[in-house]
């Protein structure tokens, strides 16, 4: 295992956070306020109070030191997931890490960690894995005779430029060997640190092989603070935006997840601002709230909008069915009802006023994929 801090002493190593309850301290600097149990587990741990637990508002002045994050080697057996859900527009991804430093409470993706037998909640944003292998596997997958070339998609399950990127450059690796190949992709980042490889990016956009998107869900910086606490500044997004698209880059914003009575008043305001940055498309979603992800969710909402709390979640219900999270095709990324609908009305007539998705049905170009050469050298890097 590798840390990004120094080891410590058995003795001043923090308590563990899986005792951590809803309703507890919120983490400078962590999305999450606590750990939900892993539901695949068959025993649980329970959080009790030993009467060392100030009360509310009291500082004792021995809380214990902020979680550190962690790094882990994950030796993948697969590198390319595919997919054939009907609502979301790629075939095949890929996922360079697992876990997520940005911290979002909202990710849909948190469930994953449970696969792993760690929690969804602040393990999913402290103990990341890394996949050293990932160019060794694709290499070997894009030399495959049968290997149908389709644009693959990063950062769908995790972001591919999370923090720990500058230091593994996974990301820049994949990218390396799809651009030597001719290899279309697409990205979805928060992160800034996609300007590092515009050097790359740039020639396969020029051949109409690479698309980035942003995802900006809100203009608020304390909102974004405190909504998805380690990614970059929505400011800092659209300065990249900028950037890459001088660069001649197609890019696109993402105004995902809109959350009601949060963060869905910024949709148009959003949407101007990346349009203005040099945006060409524009997508949405509405909040999903799948597995921990609800409670997770609810425990935040209660920490940090506590008067708004009860009326967000009867509003996401009501686009749900009256459920938390509908996970049907066709309305899951979207909800039903009357909320969704002027949602989706805001979306079409700003998106028409910019002018943006106008030539959204323009495919990236397949033809030009060549297998990699010298596959064998390849994977000793």
């Amino acid at each position: 295992m590798k840390t990004r801090d120094p080891p410590q002493d058995e003795s001043m190593t923090p308590p563990d956070p899986l005792r951590r309850a809803p309703g507890g301290t919120a983490l400078h600097g962590r999305g999450a306020t606590f750990n939900p149990g892993n539901r695949f587990r068959r025993d649980a741990r329970e959080a009790v109070d030993d009467g060392w637990t100030p009360p509310p508002g009291e500082d004792t002045g021995d809380e214990p030191p902020p979680l550190k994050t962690s790094v882990m080697i994950q030796h993948a057996r697969t590198i390319i997931a595919r997919n054939e859900s009907p609502d979301i527009p790629f075939t095949q991804s890929i996922n360079p890490y697992q876990g997520c430093e940005h911290g979002c409470v909202y990710c849909y993706a948190r469930p994953t960690h449970a696969y792993l037998d760690l929690s969804p909640g602040l393990d999913f944003e402290t103990k990341l894995f890394v996949k050293p292998n990932a160019l060794e596997l694709l290499t070997a997958e894009l030399s495959k005779p049968g290997y149908a070339c389709d644009a693959i998609a990063l950062g769908t399950n995790t972001d591919p430029y999370q923090p720990i990127e500058r230091e593994w450059k996974i990301t820049r690796q994949i990218i390396e060997l799809l651009a030597a190949c001719n290899h279309p992709l697409t990205i979805v980042t928060k992160s800034a640190l996609v300007e590092r490889d515009i050097d790359l990016l740039a020639p396969m956009a020029a051949k109409n092989q690479a698309r980035v998107y942003f995802s900006i869900t809100t203009l608020d910086r304390e909102l974004a603070r405190k909504m998805e606490p380690r990614a970059a500044t929505p400011q800092r997004r659209l300065a990249a935006v900028k950037a890459l698209s001088a660069a001649g880059i197609p890019v696109g914003v993402m105004a995902a997840p809109m959350i009601p009575q949060l963060n869905d008043r910024d949709l148009e305001a959003i949407l101007e601002a990346g349009a203005a940055s040099g945006a060409r498309w524009a997508g949405w979603t509405m909040v999903r709230l799948p597995h921990e992800v609800k409670d997770l969710f609810r425990d935040w909402l209660a920490q940090h909008y506590p008067l708004r709390a009860a009326h967000v979640i009867s509003l996401i219900q009501q686009m749900r069915g009256g459920r938390d999270n509908d996970p049907n095709f066709g309305s899951r990324m979207r909800g039903t009802g009357h909320l969704a609908t002027l949602m989706a009305r805001r979306f079409d007539l700003v998106c028409k006023r910019l002018g943006l998705n106008a030539d959204r049905t323009t495919a990236l170009d397949t033809s030009q994929f060549r297998p990699p050469r010298n596959a064998s050298q390849l994977t000793l890097f």
